[in-house]
């Protein structure tokens, strides 16, 4: 059946068929949902940190001085595998996501030009959806950096060919680089320097809001730093664009749906990105162990740093998964989570972050919603009681909250809610 729609910002009118809807469960790969449900267990685990208000604040990281050997434990893996890696890979699955609409659309009859409209609806709801939930609970929001890369970047790189989306890659992961090695060079400077500067990061900026006890004044702190997130993660720090164009072109060649005819070059990315991200996060976590001996005033390389071995170690996770999903999809068929028994403790927990992540939008706004109110001095207070092992445990038991709460909506066939409104929003229907 056909109707007639006028596509916003284009001046013409055509006869089409209706917008294909969202991609339904039968028709979903399984590697990227399975990323994405682990992939919010280590965004939990690297938001919480922040809530640990009431406490000295370290030069380069947001984990607190001090606590037990778990507690020292705990801060060294988070450092290592954690901290500064888990957005790139949430970036390039969302690159990922981008072209995987586009294709959608195109492949149900619509003009590029109308997909691409589709496509920037959908990512100026998703800034409005990361200012809301920055203005309510949570200063760290990404979903405005995504929303405003993904105008960006999508305008710039969509229509570009495979060539085009690897060199600017390669350029802005060089930039990086650069401009972490410019950072030693200062670094040393400071170090060797009779007055050394004094270099103001933006940890007091992030955790101002977290502290303050009024409500109100705790929202204004939190829309001050939005910005800040949305435009230096998002464009300036540059690992989340090189993700996203990455995403891109990986998701032209259907990396992700067919690992198993990529094999040989997800099993270079695991391993060279996840040893190149851990080997290059141990520095940094010596430095805060007080193992290897860096004056303060030169601990703001490893922000730089930390950034830079970040873009490959969460480009290997996402290949990780890529070689997990091949292996479970040669030894059953990616559906629903079945109500009766599963067979294996590891099929059993694949399932149920495949549930997770097929509503990571939901768990994502879910976390903030457990977290915020019981943890914020505008709230209960909680975290100025915890450390860095309780909070990694309740970091935990928060992210097992949403993959429980996402098994039973997988198992009664019902969306995510802010899955729901979202598609809805840009769909308009």
């Amino acid at each position: 059946m056909k109707r007639i729609v006028i596509f916003g910002g284009y001046g013409t009118e055509s006869a089409v068929p209706a917008f294909r809807g969202p991609v339904e469960d039968g028709e979903r790969a399984l590697a990227p949902d399975l990323a994405r449900g682990f992939m919010l267990l280590l965004i939990a685990l690297a938001n919480t940190p922040w809530y640990l208000w009431g406490r000295e604040l370290r030069a380069s990281t947001i984990h607190p001085p001090g606590g037990s050997a778990a507690d020292r434990i705990v801060q060294i893996v988070g450092i290592v595998a954690v901290d500064f890696r888990v957005y790139p890979m949430f970036a390039f699955l969302f690159g990922y996501g981008m072209v995987q609409m586009i294709s959608r659309q195109r492949a149900g009859g619509h003009p590029e030009t109308a997909a691409l409209a589709l496509l920037r609806r959908r990512n100026l709801w998703l800034l409005l959806f990361g200012f809301a939930h920055a203005a309510l609970l949570w200063q760290g929001d990404i979903l405005g950096a995504y929303g405003l890369t993904g105008l960006l970047l999508g305008r710039l790189f969509l229509r570009r060919g495979d060539r085009v989306l690897l060199t600017w890659a390669a350029i802005g992961t060089g930039v990086l680089v650069l401009t972490a090695l410019l950072g030693v060079a200062g670094a040393c400077l400071a170090a060797t320097a009779e007055s050394p500067p004094r270099v103001a990061g933006y940890l007091p900026l992030g955790t101002a809001s977290v502290a303050e006890s009024d409500p109100i004044t705790a929202a204004l702190e939190r829309l001050t730093f939005w910005p800040v997130v949305v435009v230096g993660q998002g464009l300036v720090g540059l690992a989340l664009p090189v993700s996203v164009v990455l995403g891109f072109w990986a998701a032209r060649h259907r990396i992700m749906e067919r690992p198993g005819e990529h094999l040989p070059l997800l099993r270079r990315v695991a391993v060279a990105g996840v040893a190149i991200g851990w080997l290059g996060g141990l520095p940094h976590a010596a430095a805060v162990m007080g193992v290897l001996d860096v004056p303060e005033e030169s601990m703001f390389v490893f922000g730089m740093s930390q950034t830079v071995t970040g873009l490959p170690a969460g480009l290997g996770y996402v290949a990780v998964f890529g070689l997990v999903g091949h292996r479970l999809g040669r030894r059953r068929r990616p559906g629903r989570v079945a109500a009766t028994t599963v067979s294996g403790m590891a099929s059993g927990m694949a399932s149920a972050m495949t549930a997770v992540g097929r509503r990571s939008l939901s768990a994502y706004l879910a976390q903030s919603v457990l977290c915020a109110p019981v943890l914020a001095a505008w709230g209960l207070g909680l975290g100025a009681r915890l450390h860095s092992a309780s909070m990694a445990g309740y970091a935990a038991g928060v992210w097992t909250i949403t993959v429980v709460a996402a098994v039973l909506l997988e198992r009664r066939r019902h969306r995510g809610p802010a899955e729901t409104l979202l598609r809805r929003l840009t769909y308009r229907r």
